[in-house]
């Protein structure tokens, strides 16, 4: 005797025949056939082969397998570290486009999973729509970007205003174009689970891109290089915030990991955003703003440092001076936001691995990819970033950033001529009735 769980499973493995029955007899058939080969069991995702350089397994081969892991790993870290700050010394350009590259190779090792585990139906254009929309992103996010780096430039050139002008209405329109063929695409009895790899491919979208966004935007509004923080969005207040974005943030509940290991991690991390904050602090290079030269051509990284870049006097509460003995410490406040940076990165980026150790758990996978020898793939590296980029992001929006001059002024000059000189009249007008604007004219004079 069966029970009803039991007879609907035994059906939905039973070879039908369609030919008597009508479309909704069809439609029931596929989504049989669809679910009994997504439901039937854990997918088969290809396991990833050992890519570590030969020259570093011939020198580790007396070695027993993990002390050699652990080798790899150090060697391939410390590799990773150094390149770290060399694309930071190379500058901006070179910057965005690490992050451009970096974006891609996390959506590709994401999507090949959902390609692994379904190539076997035959779906028509998966991947090439899958790319296809990660370009129409691109061409959105990137396009306000570089809009926004070369705001002179693309005034200047008639084409380049044009495609500014109607960028948005030209984003939507290549993304509607996605959409439409992804509907042309659908096969009867395979619906359900080609609005599955729709969804997949939107979710990845959202992850990988999102993150992407968030990373050039600190790069441009708040600084370049070794930012681990943040930075506000005002012309001179620049860019230790991208530095602290990258603190390290990995899971620590796993087989391997322990409680020691994440209370200990917490405090360094701290203790390290501080002292790092401190000499980043002191240089124009890491806390002024990213901003082009139309006269040079070129991008420069030079202003007056913000208060925030300012040393400035704190006093101490009364059970710290009579720990410390001291009254007053003098501390940069871009201190202050590494704290609360640092313990977010210790405390809930971990979340981000979590979410991402669950979703290899859920394909079996180890990694990935194996793109970094002992380390997986470039998602296994950036995984935490996901939650880091939005609340660094979040973080200056409620915390830090105050009205931007240098947007207002691209606004201004974006408008037609008499607009311009009727918020000149009015500026004037409301400068003139706070008994400003004569204070200012006796001080030019």
């Amino acid at each position: 005797m069966h029970t009803p769980g039991q007879a609907m499973l035994r059906r939905a493995h039973t070879p039908t025949d369609t030919t008597n029955h009508g479309s909704e007899s069809e439609l029931k058939d596929g989504a049989s056939d669809s679910d009994s080969k997504v439901d039937s069991g854990p997918p088969e995702v290809p396991v990833t082969s050992d890519d570590t350089p030969e020259v570093l397994n011939k020198a580790l081969s007396g070695l027993s397998s993990r002390w050699r892991n652990w080798w790899v790993r150090g060697i391939l870290t410390m590799a990773m570290i150094s390149f770290f700050f060399f694309i930071i010394y190379m500058g901006p350009i070179v910057l965005m486009m690490i992050v451009l590259c970096v974006q891609i190779k996390c959506f590709q090792e994401i999507i090949h999973i959902g390609y692994s585990v379904y190539h076997s139906y035959h779906l028509p254009w998966f991947r090439s729509l899958s790319w296809y929309f990660l370009l129409c992103v691109n061409y959105f996010f990137y396009g306000e970007t570089v809009t926004d780096y070369f705001f002179s430039l693309v005034q200047r050139e008639e084409p380049l205003r044009i495609l500014s002008k109607y960028h948005r209405f030209i984003s939507f329109a290549l993304y509607l174009t996605g959409f439409c063929m992804f509907v042309l695409s659908l096969v009867k009895k395979h619906y359900r689970l080609q609005f599955y790899m729709f969804g997949w491919t939107h979710v990845t979208l959202l992850i990988v891109v999102h993150r992407a966004h968030f990373l050039r935007h600190l790069q441009r509004h708040h600084g370049l290089h070794v930012r681990i923080l943040l930075r506000t969005h005002t012309p001179h207040q620049g860019g230790g915030w991208f530095c602290f974005l990258n603190i390290p943030c990995r899971p620590q509940l796993s087989p391997k990991k322990t409680w020691e290991g994440f209370i200990g991690g917490f405090f360094a991390t701290v203790v390290f955003g501080i002292l790092l904050s401190y000499v980043m602090a002191g240089y124009r290079y890491f806390v002024c703003p990213v901003e082009f030269n139309n006269d040079t051509n070129r991008f420069q990284v030079d202003c007056e440092p913000s208060e925030l870049f300012q040393l400035t006097d704190y006093v101490l509460p009364a059970f710290l001076e009579s720990f410390t003995g001291w009254t007053t410490v003098r501390l940069y406040p871009f201190q202050i936001h590494s704290v609360a940076l640092s313990a977010f990165a210790s405390i809930m980026g971990p979340f981000g691995g979590f979410f991402a150790s669950g979703f290899k758990r859920a394909f079996k996978i180890k990694d990935f990819a194996n793109t970094i020898p002992g380390h997986g793939g470039i998602m296994d590296r950036f995984d935490c970033q996901y939650l880091m980029a939005t609340f660094v992001n979040v973080y200056i929006a409620s915390f830090i950033r105050g009205p931007n001059p240098s947007k207002v002024i691209q606004q201004l000059l974006a408008l037609r001529p008499d607009q311009q000189l009727y918020i000149f009249n009015s500026l004037k007008t409301h400068l003139t009735e706070r008994g400003l604007l004569p204070a200012l004219e006796r001080a030019a004079a």
